[in-house]
């Protein structure tokens, strides 16, 4: 009998810890809420606000697929999006949040602009059942509960060459091999953040006295992003880069093109994820997106356009640069290897 009844109290106990936290009645409240009740409580909230405003720096057709497919399993929710690159993503926010001037309810972008927005106030931390799957080193984990965000995708960064120029048994295997003099002069590096963080990465690996050697190479700098890098790689006019994302070059070369993409001895990661910002118009509506992009169905678009995700393993190490920095140390570190990227070679365009 007395087993009984210690059985029956420890189920009564756990059916009420999701009744104790009671209904949210605050965005605060919202955005951690973890009781049962949570997804209808959200989704009947999202239905009854009628609209939400995403800003994402995700590119091509991956924002838009994501956009159709929410469109399509939530019609009574209107979804604007609002696209750009992370640091014009930034311009816009920040003066936003100066004269209040919420318009954005969740922000998709790069963990150094979700690392200053957290710093400023400008985003809240969330919780959600979703993040269960995600190993701890990929969740930034809030002090009071919840997370600023996940790492939702990645980017792997590597190197690109066009199989015409360089044939597979040729092609450099790893850093120490771009010193070889056959590839002397045929070497390219994007000029912009993603250069920057390539850079980043082999001075932590490899060191100074490395990259003064890989300034003897004839470097040639293209202010370029990674896509237009990854086309030039394509047409021949630049043999090999080692700023190439392994997503775009997969896209391609699934369709014939003439490029292969081989990762090096580490394989600095351009990671994503969202943010709920803090006075969003429409907080129902945001929980409800962030739900559906780090779910099955958003994780799977991802993955269709050859996006790498966290719960995965991938046969090369990969590296954040930005990881266990402040803002203000990544900023003051972007600027150092930028000041080494553009003392490596030329600049071409």
């Amino acid at each position: 009998m007395k087993v009984l009844i210690m059985t029956a109290m420890m189920i009564l106990m756990t059916l009420s810890s999701g009744w104790g936290q009671g209904k949210p009645k605050t965005i605060d409240e919202l955005a951690t809420y973890m009781g049962p009740d949570r997804e209808k409580i959200i989704l009947e909230g999202a239905k009854a606000e009628g609209k939400l405003v995403w800003y994402t720096s995700l590119g091509g057709k991956s924002y838009k697929t994501i956009a159709k497919a929410f469109r399509k399993k939530y019609p009574e929710i209107e979804l604007e999006v609002y696209r750009a690159g992370s640091k014009a993503l930034s311009q816009k926010v920040l003066p936003e949040a100066q004269a209040k001037k919420y318009i954005a309810d969740v922000i998709h972008s790069t963990p150094p602009i979700l690392m200053l927005l957290r710093d400023k106030g400008i985003t809240k931390p969330y919780s959600s059942p979703h993040h269960k799957k995600w190993p701890k080193e990929h969740k930034y984990s809030a002090a009071g509960g919840g997370v600023w965000w996940i790492t939702e995708r990645m980017s792997f960064i590597g190197l690109g060459y066009n199989t015409n120029l360089i044939s597979k048994d040729r092609v450099p295997k790893n850093w120490e091999d771009l010193l070889k003099p056959e590839f002397k002069g045929k070497i390219a590096f994007s000029l912009n953040s993603t250069g920057d963080r390539v850079v980043g990465t082999m001075l932590k690996y490899k060191g100074m006295e490395y990259l003064n050697k890989l300034k003897k190479q004839k470097i040639k700098l293209f202010k370029l992003s990674g896509s237009a890098t990854r086309d030039l790689v394509i047409k021949g006019e630049i043999p090999l880069s080692v700023t190439i994302f392994r997503n775009h070059a997969l896209v391609k070369i699934n369709k014939g093109a003439p490029l292969d993409w081989v990762p090096m001895d580490v394989v600095p990661t351009n990671a994503g994820g969202t943010s709920l910002m803090a006075h969003a118009s429409h907080p129902y509506g945001a929980l409800l997106l962030i739900d559906f992009i780090i779910g099955k169905e958003g994780q799977d678009i991802l993955q269709s356009f050859y996006y790498g995700v966290a719960w995965k393993d991938y046969p090369f190490k990969q590296v954040l640069p930005e990881k266990g920095m402040t803002t203000k140390q990544y900023n003051k570190s972007l600027k150092k290897w930028d000041k080494i990227l553009r003392s490596l070679g030329r600049r071409q365009s």
